[in-house]
């Protein structure tokens, strides 16, 4: 793979002064990041505002115990964080700890803007056996670790409990096909009432990321060269999605854009869909739907698969605190720190030791489907440079959705642009 610098316009520039002021250290340090006591603090930056009191107290208590070391959390919402971050990146400011995500792994990786962690992992004797290993592939670089997974999502199959008993069906199982979602959605789609079965979402993760693999596609291949779309299999994980929209047991792509999926399940007005475990807290918390729901592993196409993708924490190849980062990183990469993060609900831990604990937060919910989904798992698509790519199956899914193009032709397209930047990378 081809090594590139970070090619930032001007914007970004004026970025890194306006939203980065005091990334690397505030008026309570010196220059290096140091108190004149010498006392050391790290800037840790993210995004997610019902994660951040859960690091806090996670860094509350590593403090504790490590006189000295003080933990700026510095929270950007997602809209800006990247921006944010390439900003820093271009003035060598950035954080000295920070959430990566796969899109972007193998871009800061690349760009020599991450420091490798595999020595520390090995010196300090880190066991990596309890993380998922599609995410440790996920954050591996051309053989170098960059990232120790904090957590993971997966999709399920949720469905609302009282349509299901209006329409007298049984529920979901974990046994059934893509023939037996369809045939509920039959039954309960009533357009008079604005009730559709089931969304046909224009999307990715949580959508065509999980019916190309159960069709026995890929979206791309394992050495990150070539698309997966242009392929008899893919056709079959994406048509099933078209067939929704035909029969009208779905909300248009239109009517989407008014009013998305997530949205009208929250309000009952659809009985299944498609929806990733980071929805848990966003479900939970809507008093309409909470005691109405409940999900499934997704339903059977030709053989079960399931696309993981999960945040993990990375340490700036810039740092001025090397040692103090990496021990921060190496404690949150704890049985200890996980339970915490399985308590709180909020997110699924990444340690497979603690995902008991993360079941019992809601135990009326079969959480139990996400961590099943684990065993078939594979790696969330990225290569050097996957947000031009992730622009075109935006825009080809749309035009599919749409019906501008058929599924033949959009992923016959979608295929042959994708290669064209991957040959370019």
């Amino acid at each position: 793979m081809k090594l590139k610098r970070l090619g930032l316009i001007a914007l970004s520039l004026v970025l890194s002064l306006t939203l980065l002021v005091g990334c690397g250290s505030d008026d309570s340090t010196s220059g290096d990041g140091g108190s004149s006591d010498g006392d050391v603090t790290l800037t840790f930056g993210l995004w997610d505002k019902y994660q951040e009191p859960v690091l806090r107290e996670i860094a509350d208590k590593y403090e504790e115990e490590n006189e000295g070391v003080k933990i700026d959390i510095q929270l950007t919402p997602f809209s800006d964080y990247f921006t944010k971050l390439e900003a820093a990146a271009t003035g060598d400011v950035l954080p000295d700890i920070f959430w990566m995500n796969g899109p972007n792994i193998v871009k800061y990786a690349a760009n020599d803007m991450l420091l490798p962690i595999d020595d520390k992992i090995e010196e300090d004797n880190v066991d990596l056996d309890e993380f998922p290993e599609g995410l440790i592939d996920l954050y591996t670089v051309e053989d170098s670790l960059y990232g120790i997974p904090k957590d993971w999502d997966l999709t399920a199959l949720w469905y609302n409990k009282e349509i299901f008993d209006d329409n007298d069906l049984d529920y979901p199982t974990g046994d059934w096909t893509w023939d037996d979602m369809v045939e509920a959605a039959r039954t309960i789609t009533d357009k008079d009432e604005g009730i559709y079965g089931i969304a046909a979402r224009p999307d990715t993760q949580e959508g065509i990321y999980e019916s190309i693999p159960q069709a026995g596609g890929y979206i791309i291949s394992d050495d990150r060269a070539k698309s997966g779309y242009d392929t008899k299999e893919a056709i079959e994980g994406v048509q099933p999605w078209i067939d929704l929209l035909d029969e009208e047991l779905s909300p248009t792509l239109e009517e989407q854009a008014d009013t998305n999926a997530l949205e009208r399940f929250k309000a009952g007005k659809l009985g299944m869909v498609y929806a990733s475990s980071y929805n848990v807290p966003v479900f939970m918390e809507n008093e309409e739907i909470r005691d109405k729901i409940d999900l499934v592993e997704m339903p059977l196409i030709k053989e079960r698969g399931a696309t993981i993708h999960g945040l993990s924490t990375v340490i700036s190849a810039n740092t001025d605190h090397e040692k103090e980062a990496w021990d921060f990183v190496k404690y949150l990469s704890t049985k200890e720190a996980n339970e915490e993060w399985a308590k709180s609900g909020v997110v699924i831990p990444a340690r497979e030791d603690v995902l008991d604990i993360w079941e019992e937060t809601y135990p009326d919910l079969n959480l139990h489907a996400f961590v099943k989904g684990l065993d078939y798992s594979i790696m969330y698509p990225v290569s050097e440079d996957t947000a031009k790519w992730n622009d075109l199956e935006e825009d080809y899914i749309k035009k599919m959705w749409n019906g501008d193009l058929t599924v033949e032709e959009g992923l016959e397209k979608l295929g042959e642009e994708m290669d064209q930047f991957l040959e370019a990378e």
